[in-house]
């Protein structure tokens, strides 16, 4: 991951969509289901600079700020531009990395940073050529793993190692109200619910990404609709579904899963199918790139 630069990871071919701060927000977030990306670096034009992201969080915490019932329509979506939304709401510092880092400093700066997607930016031009994920660079490392030789760590269980949330998870009901999750989402900072059957059986999963499809169907002035009933259009929209693993299974086979199920986590479950935690990219990467650097011995002269 040293040895590898963010450019190594740049496809020949990438779509990648910049608004600027002066946009709609209603507009923003139709273009970025039309275009089918989760967010988008900001440009101000009076700064003549990158302030920020436009992501799916923003507008989860636009429906839950404003949104009232059915019957109210969320005027401040129809009326805000994204400079307006940025004043009402804490944002993050606006953080990127340059294509010539390597990857091992841009996993350190996604999990330190407690970000999903880094835009790399060429520093001379200001040009930004791609946005950098844990998805992205975790096929990568698995493409190349075949080729290194294998740490001890990679035939544990996700048990032995400690990888992941293995307690208090949050799940949800089919029946739970969309306005609900998107609660839980923002006051617990998570980013999916394990959706349950009456027997505690996990069925499916409602995640931040899935909420986008409230835009795309147009349907976010009704967020008293439950989760089963947002979640009818989902393979229409291409979204990922619930991928599971058992806690005694090594983290090789759990890398190779999420790789090849192109999902963000896996919910960890018993031989009955009960949710027992969740093991997200995030989760994978922190363990097999910083701990064992965190954990090299110190040289001394």
């Amino acid at each position: 991951m040293r040895a590898h630069k963010c450019y190594d990871l740049i496809p020949t071919s990438a779509k990648l969509v910049i608004f600027d701060t002066q946009l709609n927000v209603k507009k923003a977030f139709f273009a970025l289901v039309y275009n089918g990306v989760r967010a988008a670096p900001l440009w101000d034009s009076k700064k003549q600079d990158y302030v920020g992201m436009l992501t799916i969080t923003d507008f989860i915490n636009i429906l839950k700020m404003y949104y009232k019932s059915p019957l109210v329509k969320i005027d401040e979506l129809e009326e805000h531009k994204i400079d307006n939304w940025r004043g009402e709401y804490r944002q993050k510092p606006f953080v990127c990395i340059d294509p010539d880092a390597s990857l091992y400093e841009a996993v350190k700066s996604l999990v330190e940073n407690h970000v999903h997607r880094l835009p790399v930016i060429e520093k001379a031009t200001g040009n930004a050529i791609y946005i950098l994920t844990h998805k992205r660079i975790l096929r990568y490392l698995y493409l190349y793993m075949k080729d290194l030789p294998r740490p001890s760590f990679m035939s544990c269980t996700l048990k032995e190692l400690n990888i992941g949330t293995h307690e208090s998870v949050i799940t949800a009901s089919q029946d739970t109200p969309i306005i609900t999750a998107l609660n839980i989402f923002v006051e617990n900072r998570i980013s999916a619910l394990p959706v349950v059957d009456k027997d505690g059986r996990v069925v499916d999963i409602y995640a931040k990404f899935d909420v986008i499809n409230l835009a795309a169907e147009k349907t976010y002035n009704n967020l008293d609709i439950t989760i089963a009933q947002a979640l009818q259009h989902r393979e229409q929209q291409g979204a990922e579904s619930v991928a599971k693993c058992l806690a005694s299974e090594t983290l090789k086979t759990v890398i190779e899963r999420i790789v090849k199920a192109e999902v963000h986590r896996l919910v960890i479950v018993d031989e009955d199918d009960g949710v027992t935690g969740i093991v997200s990219l995030s989760d994978i990467l922190r363990f097999i790139v910083l701990k064992p650097m965190s954990e090299e011995p110190v040289k001394t002269s």
